[in-house]
């Protein structure tokens, strides 16, 4: 899986977050990277704070947006987080 890889501390998430969604969701994946729907708007970090907080909720794990802050295309860590914890939390 290319869009989930372990590192130091807990797992790197690749994402492809569209804002703007009627609610927000693990759409699947699509390509290399995991694709988010996000209700919120992408304005004044709206949208990332977003992903954080859906991502936290999914696998209990404080979660924060490292790259692509201002772009589609994502960086997540998920501080002490298991590799097979988040894939099994952010597939189900």
């Amino acid at each position: 899986m290319s869009w989930l890889r372990p590192v130091p501390g807990g797992v790197e998430l690749r994402l492809k977050v569209v804002p703007g969604a009627s609610r927000s969701a693990v759409a699947g994946v699509l390509g290399d990277r995991l694709k988010l729907r996000i209700a919120a708007p992408p304005e004044g970090g709206k949208a990332n704070r977003a992903v954080e907080e859906l991502l936290a909720e999914l696998t209990g794990c404080v979660c924060t947006v490292t790259t692509g802050h201002g772009s589609p295309q994502k960086t997540l860590f998920v501080a002490a987080g298991s590799q097979a914890a988040v894939r099994q939390a952010v597939t189900a």
